[in-house]
């Protein structure tokens, strides 16, 4: 489904020097695979979502979905052909109602109850959610429920994620664990991207990925590669260990 071929990123520095963010990565995404991205902070996740979703251009390699060579293409363009992104702190609308942005992420008219049912399955009571507007008064674990939704009613083909877990609650981790869980049930000739370092993202994972320092150092399946980044440590020793 996703293949990216020597993909490399580098930005220029005050000093005038080039910083190579992301070198010579490859990596292919299957469909009808649930991947998690992981690795230590710094170490070119977020820079590789962008490149992914078009927000950011390779400086050099290839990217393709689908078969399509889609390098050159925006974030507009890639999503016209079945990807969607979700940010690390969702968009507020002041104005736009869950419904209005349920609508307007579907590509034909649907009734209130089917965009109700995309709520539900976020795990939502549909008939508190679908009036509400989309401003300060939701959290960010509501809002990211909700751009979950928006995904799902999109239909996409590849479902991106940067750090779902940043900026919410450990209430609303929990919630948002079962609704990957849900998404990976549902998932059919789809895919689903996960940047995160939170074991319980990587445990649901099919396949895990390990990129330290630019480039990627492990690939393999979860039940491979997440006793290799656990050892005998908790998973908050395995944060810390990324994190440092």
């Amino acid at each position: 489904m996703l293949e990216l071929k020597h993909i490399s990123f580098s930005v220029m520095e005050e000093t005038g020097q080039q910083k190579k963010i992301l070198k010579d990565i490859n990596l292919t995404i299957d469909t009808d695979t649930f991947v998690v991205i992981t690795g230590p902070n710094g170490g070119g996740k977020s820079t590789l979502a962008k490149i992914i979703m078009g927000i950011e251009k390779p400086s050099q390699g290839t990217i393709l979905f689908k078969g399509q060579d889609i390098t050159n293409l925006d974030i507009h363009e890639r999503a016209k052909l079945g990807m969607g992104f979700a940010f690390q702190q969702p968009v507020r609308f002041k104005g736009l109602t869950v419904r209005d942005l349920l609508h307007l992420s579907t590509s034909k008219q649907k009734s209130d109850q089917e965009l109700s049912q995309y709520l539900t399955e976020v795990g939502l009571n549909a008939s508190n959610y679908i009036n509400r507007e989309i401003n300060a008064s939701l959290s960010g674990g509501e809002l990211k429920r909700i751009e979950i939704a928006m995904l799902m009613a999109r239909g996409v083909d590849l479902s991106l994620f940067d750090e779902p877990e940043a900026g919410i609650d450990l209430w609303s981790f929990q919630n948002l664990i079962q609704v990957f869980e849900r998404m990976q049930e549902k998932t059919k000739d789809g895919s689903i991207l996960i940047i995160s370092h939170q074991e319980r993202i990587l445990d649901i994972a099919d396949e895990i990925v390990v990129i330290s320092a630019g480039q990627i150092i492990n690939h393999g399946p979860k039940d491979e590669i997440l006793p290799q980044l656990l050892g005998t440590s908790s998973a908050v020793n395995m944060c810390d260990k990324f994190n440092k």
